[in-house]
Parts: C-alpha cells; structure tokens; sequence
C-alpha cells in the first residue's frame, strides 16, 4: 500500500490519467452515457406548433404551454349492451383428491340435486387399486361459484381448477334477426299462396313455405340451446386418491415456436450491446491508448533509472 502511495506521490499526472481511463471505462461498463441531453425530445415536432399556434386563437385557447402536444378530443364511442344482459355459457372442470372418491362422489350429486341441477354421466374405476370417478353435472349459472366452493371444501387438494365462459350474445341476436327476417318472407309467401290460381303455384308456394318454417325451426332451435346452456353451467369433476392419476393442464403451455423467437431477440440484443461496446471503445481509444503508452513509457523510464 505504500508503495502505492509513493509512486501516485511521484507520478501525479500519471495518476491522474489512470483515475480518468478508469471512470470511463466504468461508465461504459455500466452503460451510462456521460453526456445527458436533458432537453433532447425524441419525437419531432413534425410542424403542429405551428398549426396549433394559427389554430389557437379561434379556439379560444392561448397558444402558451400547449405548443409541443394536443390533446385530441375524446372520441364519441356508440353505447355497449348493458353486462347484466349478456349471455354467457358459463362452464368449470376440477380435478380433486380425495380420501374416499365414492363417499364423496355421492355427496356430490345430492349437492347438486339440492341445487336444482342433474348429472349428465358419472363413471367409476379403480386401476390398481386407485379409484378414480368422472363425473359431468349440470347446475343453474347462479349456484357455479357456490358448488365450486363446496367441492372445494370436500377435497384434500384441488389439483387443477379451470373456470371458462363463452359470450354468445352477438349469436343470440343474430338469431332474432334471422327469425325476424323469415317470418317477414313467410307472410309475403302466404299472401302470395291467397293470391295463387293454378295448382302448381300453389304446390310451389306451399313447399316454400314449408321450406321456411324448417329454417325457423331451426334457428328457434339453435336459440333455445343457447338459451338453456346459458342457464345451466356444466361441471365437469374428476376424484381421486392420487394425485398423480388426475387430470392436469399446466397453466404455462410449451410453445417451441415463441421460445424460439424468444432467443433470437436474446441473441440480436447481445449483439446489439457488443456493437455498441465496440463503437465506444473505439470512440474513447483516443484517449485510452495515449493514456497507456505515457503510463507504459513512464513505468519503464523508472525500471531503467533503478
């Protein structure tokens, strides 16, 4: 440590370089750049003060302050369908563990008896002496949270849990538009078959009318399924007393494909920095050299003089 000291003694200006080199390679190292532009905006003007400045008076406004940036006015968005109205096919699968899968598949379907609803299918297996049971019940949409508490509560651990919903409200109205528009068509049809003289207009008009009535039928159809899928959501419950046997989805899927796009950013952003530590170094070899070789001179000039 002394012989530190001695020699920043003797070789002040020396010291002093070395003290210079050092912080500039620190800089650079932690990527700072020692020059801040604190005025610097990185988005042009692209000429709206002035506009803004001829526009200001016959706005109203003073053009002060509000020179760099406007605030265009909120746009005028049509009202959304109310929440409360929408319709949405509520389902939920579950994967319990539990002590006793036919104790506890039993206590399910009285639940869900109790709460208005009915099993679709129930199954019970028991591969090596490990029982498991599936069981698919339909419940109201309104009880859904309670019964998933419930089976939350019957389990030793809730191994995967999946809650999902589907809006089909646009299909809904899409729906009544159909149906609206079809029975318009079958009343001009029906006037049109009063109107009718000759047996084969009759019989035409008759099978279109027949024809429309089968899509009507259709489409009330396909609405009324909405409408009782919407009404009752389905559970799908798998019990067992291993874990390991249950159904389970990770909740992070493996995509080989984003993992890949993932390293190529990686690697063009490590190039990026090696250029960028390169570019600096060259920039600052104009001092970093000089400041060597005067070191290195001086540090031999020394050696010889001993």
């Amino acid at each position: 440590m002394r012989v530190i000291l001695s020699w920043i003694k003797n070789n002040k200006i020396t010291a002093l370089l070395a003290v210079m080199v050092a912080y500039f390679l620190l800089k650079n190292y932690f990527g700072v750049s020692p020059l801040k532009f604190r005025n610097y905006s990185p988005i042009p003007n692209l000429g709206m003060t002035e506009s803004f400045d001829m526009a200001a008076p016959e706005m109203g406004i003073g053009s002060r302050g509000f020179s760099k940036s406007i605030i265009p006015p909120s746009p005028d968005y049509p009202p959304t369908t109310n929440v409360q109205d929408r319709l949405v096919i509520r389902n939920a699968d579950i994967s319990l563990q539990v002590k006793n899968v036919r104790q506890v598949a039993d206590e399910i379907l009285n639940q869900v008896k109790s709460a208005g609803g009915y099993m679709v299918n129930s199954s019970l297996s028991a591969p090596e002496d490990v029982p498991n049971a599936n069981i698919t019940v339909r419940i109201p949409a309104s009880k859904l949270d309670t019964t998933l508490n419930f089976l939350r509560g019957l389990s030793i651990k809730v191994v995967w849990e999946n809650v999902y919903g589907e809006d089909v409200t646009d299909q809904y109205e899409d729906i009544n538009a159909k149906l609206a528009t079809l029975n318009k068509t079958k009343a001009r049809i029906e006037a049109l078959f009063d109107q009718a003289v000759e047996v084969s207009d009759l019989l035409g008009i008759q099978q279109e009318i027949i024809n429309i009535e089968s899509q009507i039928d259709s489409q009330k159809g396909r609405q009324n399924y909405l409408e009782k899928n919407a009404q009752l959501a389905r559970i799908s419950i798998n019990l067992s007393t291993d874990e390991f046997s249950l159904p389970y989805a990770p909740s992070e899927t493996w995509r080989p494909e984003v993992i890949f796009k993932q390293a190529v950013r990686s690697l063009v952003g490590l190039l990026r920095n090696l250029a960028t530590a390169v570019i600096w170094l060259t920039v600052y070899s104009v001092v970093i050299i000089p400041s060597v070789l005067v070191l290195r001179y001086l540090l031999r000039k020394k050696e010889l003089k001993k």
